[in-house]
Order: C-alpha cells, then sequence, then structure tokens
C-alpha cells in the first residue's frame, strides 16, 4: 500500500474511533437512538479500510510485467463490463437486445 493510501486507513480507523467513542458516550448520558446512529456511523470508516485493501489487493495481483497499468477500480468496471449483455440492451436501459445477442428472447407474431 502507498503511503497515501496509508494515510487514508489511518483516517478512517480515527474516525472509526472518534463514532465508536461517541457511541458509548451517547449510550451512557444521550437518547438511544442517537447511539444506534453513531454506532452505525462508526461502521461506514472500517468498510472503507477494507475496499482500499480490497483495491491494494487487486493493484498487487495485477502488477505483472504484461499487465497495463490499470487502477484496480477501472479492472473492476471492465469485469463488468464484460460480463454485460450487448451493447443496445445497455442503451435501451435493459428493454431491447442486439439481433445477435444470446439473451435475445424472439418476439412471436402470433397474437
Amino acid at each position: 500500500m502507498n503511503r497515501s493510501g496509508r494515510l487514508l486507513c489511518a483516517l478512517y480507523l480515527a474516525t472509526s474511533c472518534g463514532l465508536a467513542w461517541t457511541t458509548l458516550l451517547e449510550t451512557l448520558h444521550g437518547p438511544a437512538w442517537a447511539a444506534c446512529l453513531f454506532a452505525a456511523a462508526s461502521l461506514v470508516p472500517v468498510i472503507a479500510v477494507v475496499r482500499e485493501t480490497l483495491i491494494r489487493d487487486l493493484r498487487a495481483a495485477g502488477a505483472g510485467p504484461r499487465r497495463t497499468a490499470r487502477s484496480a477500480a477501472d479492472e473492476i468496471v471492465r469485469e463488468e463490463l464484460d460480463a454485460a449483455c450487448c451493447e443496445r440492451w445497455w442503451t435501451s436501459l435493459g428493454t431491447d437486445h442486439d439481433a445477435a445477442c444470446p439473451h435475445r428472447i424472439p418476439r412471436s407474431s402470433a397474437a
């Protein structure tokens, strides 16, 4: 992980600790709904740290000499686009398929 990634993870964890402390204070002296809200909010930075480490692992896995210098987010988007149906399906918001698309359902002319 590079320096900026480590800094981001440290900030995320500091934010999570601060929100956990606020959760404890709200549990002892405040309303229960506020304690639940702060408890849920303290989990969000932890999810961000997991995401950063996932991106780091994807970058490390793709660092071979034959691979292009794509970012991990580009790799995830590329995989999703490759798994997509067809161009017309994307542009018609999932209502129509190309004629050569294997997912195309032929329409019957029988009424």
